[in-house]
């Protein structure tokens, strides 16, 4: 479904790449973690692989098409299949929680119609039902502003679902949340996850998490692919080699 080949990054300005020659493959139903200090790569990666960003050297393919040879309408019917989750939401405060559910569709709609603010009762049904799925019916109505951190991650999840995506992208989307919300969240994704059959790759500091839910782990250092492999084959000495000094704060979150 999503292939990398040879992919580079290199920011201006800097001395080393952000990704060096990653090859990668991902398919239909892997729930795959990746792991990585700050700086790793991990972010440039997603980034990648929804045509946010361009690689300085080789390329992403979407369904055997390069990326690059499609023009930026078909590099957004492709976002479109992607439905991204963000580590701080990336939410309108003010609006409501079906109001925020609502902006997911805008990728299957005129600029116009987006502009106003004019939904069918067909998409107000759809918004209510992606609200029922992450758990959230009670608060369709209550601002985004008044919402806990998990509750505004789950307003977030329901805004991707709503896309009807092929593929849950996550960038570090447990971040700022405790240790039990963040399980509950991860155990959210996994369940959507299975139900529409997605791939899913989320950025992930917690190894813990990661070796829970995921069934394949990549682990990125330097901007190099270390690890690529299953759960149970990410062993202590692959942590250490991954986290270093930030082992022990890493495990114990």
């Amino acid at each position: 479904m999503i292939e990398l080949r040879n992919v580079s990054v290199k920011y201006p300005g800097t001395n080393h790449p952000a990704l060096s020659s990653i090859n990668l493959t991902f398919n239909e139903g892997e729930f795959v973690c990746i792991l990585g200090k700050s700086g790793a790569g991990k972010s440039t990666l997603i980034r990648c692989m929804n045509g946010l960003q361009k690689p300085s050297e080789g390329e992403i393919y979407w369904n055997g098409q390069a990326l690059s040879k499609k023009n930026e309408e078909q590099k957004r019917h492709v976002r479109r299949e992607m439905g991204m989750i963000f580590q701080h939401y990336n939410l309108v405060p003010r609006l409501t929680v079906i109001q925020n559910v609502l902006t997911g569709m805008f990728g299957y709609r005129n600029t116009f119609k987006n502009l106003i603010g004019w939904f069918t009762k067909e998409e107000i049904e759809q918004a209510k039902q992606v609200i029922d799925d992450v758990g959230l019916t009670d608060f369709a109505e209550r601002r985004v502003e008044r919402l806990s951190g998990g509750q505004k991650q789950r307003v977030g999840i329901a805004r991707a679902l709503i896309q009807q995506p092929r593929v849950f992208l996550g960038d570090e989307p447990v971040a700022s949340l405790d240790p039990g919300t963040s399980n509950h969240i991860f155990s959210l994704l996994k369940e959507l996850h299975e139900r529409h059959q997605l791939l899913t790759l989320i950025n992930v500091h917690d190894v813990t998490l990661a070796k829970r839910y995921a069934t394949r782990i990549i682990a990125l250092k330097n901007g190099k692919l270390i690890f690529d492999g299953k759960p149970g084959d990410f062993t202590e000495d692959l942590y250490d080699e991954t986290y270093g000094a930030d082992k022990k704060t890493v495990l114990s979150r």
